[in-house]
């Protein structure tokens, strides 16, 4: 269920770790976005008043666009929204930055975990999704749908949100492969299930002629049958017929009584 793709994602990574004013070091967590104020510039960077006792170090690199000096971007004073980086209680040091962190890091993918993500372009080869890591991830043509499809654009759209699972990734050669199909797989067989359900309680559900053919052939005729067919000599041949008649009959009956 890919309600808003990797926005999603980055609103669960980010924004869960949130904290209006943390007033200490052990308050700060990663990836938390917090209000500060311009203190000092160096050359490498600026310290930032965040409000714990310890003014974090904002390095010239995690700018939102690279500069040559800082001065040319943040003056002392500025008020600033910032990211937690690092924490090192030990040393009472934090670094942050102004570049949003990712909501996907290496760090935390898993095989097998399901992501909310947006089709970001289309290939010959397959469809790339955009979950909110350091790389869009690849879903290969044979993990688009179990039907045999000519090309990508017969499963997924160009901006489609979609849940996709991680089949494997590498950091080292910065790739991700996902898969549709897997997922697709799932809620198919719980839609199979469903319907297999369905069709065994309506075979066990007898129609109104079945329980007047049961009830004609365990029920006795009537005294008067009796009477009519006891004076009559019948033979072999003309008795079965005629108990089949009566059955016959006496479900006809029944069935309009059950149906009524």
């Amino acid at each position: 269920m890919a309600e808003e793709g990797a926005e999603k994602n980055l609103a669960e990574g980010v924004e869960a770790t949130k904290v209006p004013s943390p007033s200490s070091l052990a308050d700060l967590k990663r990836k938390m976005q917090l209000k500060g104020t311009v203190a000092r510039l160096e050359l490498y960077g600026a310290f930032i008043d965040i409000g714990v006792g310890t003014n974090a170090i904002l390095h010239i690199s995690k700018l939102p666009d690279r500069v040559n000096r800082i001065s040319d971007v943040l003056s002392v004073g500025d008020e600033v929204s910032v990211w937690v980086l690092n924490v090192d209680k030990n040393k009472e040091q934090v670094t942050v930055t102004m570049i949003a962190p990712l909501a996907v890091e290496w760090s935390d993918l898993k095989i097998g975990q399901v992501y909310g993500g947006r089709v970001t372009r289309l290939e010959r080869f397959g469809a790339f999704v955009d979950i909110g890591a350091e790389k869009e991830g690849l879903i290969h043509i044979s993990e688009l749908s179990h039907d045999f499809i000519k090309q990508p654009s017969e499963a997924v759209k160009i901006d489609q949100d979609i849940d996709v699972q991680i089949l494997g990734f590498s950091k080292r050669k910065r790739r991700i492969d996902l898969s549709r199909k897997a997922l697709l797989n799932t809620q198919e067989l719980e839609v199979e299930e469903i319907e297999e359900e369905v069709e065994e309680e309506e075979e066990e559900l007898p129609t109104a002629m079945e329980i007047a053919l049961r009830q004609a052939m365990t029920e006795p005729p009537d005294v008067g049958e009796l009477a009519d067919t006891s004076q009559t000599d019948i033979s072999g041949s003309d008795k079965g017929r005629s108990e089949q008649n009566d059955i016959l009959s006496r479900t006809l009956k029944l069935g309009q009584e059950v149906s009524e």
